[in-house]
């Protein structure tokens, strides 16, 4: 069976998002060291996993980005989970806080409305999965491959964590503390016990951390 990972960006308070969804605090602590360590996560990966908002801030953001990162969020398969179920994928117009906060920080240029992009390709061949958040993981974990790789979104994050499903956290701290937001382990109804397999720190003040469930 192959493991869960849910990679999060955190403020040193533990906020996933500001009291609006704002995630502009993340980029300011970006550099060289924290792209590497991404990019290691991400093309470990064998697929990834989100839920349907976070999908469409992906989906129209990472075909056009020029960034490092986008070509393994472009090339590798994408797995949408709703608890409701969907006939086609959501609507990648559809976007919240967090895809303009990600585009003042590294705008984007976005191809010709009637041409499609490889990258737009890959994200609009995602494959979607429904009903209980249980039953859903429980299945992709039992497919052969390497890692599923989660992303929130504080909600579907915070699910992922209540679920019990995860195996690994790999969270980047960043140096910020915001005060109120969204936290990633709100409504857990007992102690998470983690044990620290490493961590690392960039110039920048980031801290990636990895725990595995104790």
């Amino acid at each position: 069976m192959r493991k869960l990972v849910l990679k999060m960006s955190v403020s040193v308070d533990g906020f996933v998002g500001g009291a609006d969804g704002e995630i502009d605090w993340i980029f300011k602590s970006m550099d060289d060291g924290v792209t590497d360590w991404l990019l290691e996560t991400l093309w470990q990966a064998g697929v990834h996993l989100m839920g349907s908002r976070t999908y469409c801030d992906m989906a129209a953001y990472w075909p056009a980005s020029s960034s490092p990162l986008a070509a393994s969020m472009n090339a590798i398969p994408k797995v949408v989970y709703s608890r409701k179920r969907l006939d086609k994928l959501p609507d990648s117009h559809s976007t919240t806080r967090a895809f303009a906060d990600a585009v003042l920080a590294e705008p984007i240029e976005l191809a010709p409305a009637k041409v499609r992009t490889p990258g737009e390709a890959s994200w609009a061949a995602a494959t979607i999965v429904h009903g209980d958040l249980l039953d859903a993981v429980t299945a992709l974990k039992r497919d052969a491959g390497d890692y599923i790789l989660a992303h929130g979104g504080a909600r579907f994050g915070g699910a992922l964590a209540r679920s019990g499903l995860v195996d690994e956290y790999r969270l980047l701290v960043h140096p910020v503390a915001l005060g109120r937001g969204l936290p990633l382990f709100a409504g857990i109804t007992r102690p998470v016990d983690l044990r620290l397999v490493s961590a690392t720190a960039f110039p920048s003040g980031a801290l990636a951390q990895i725990y595995h469930p104790a």
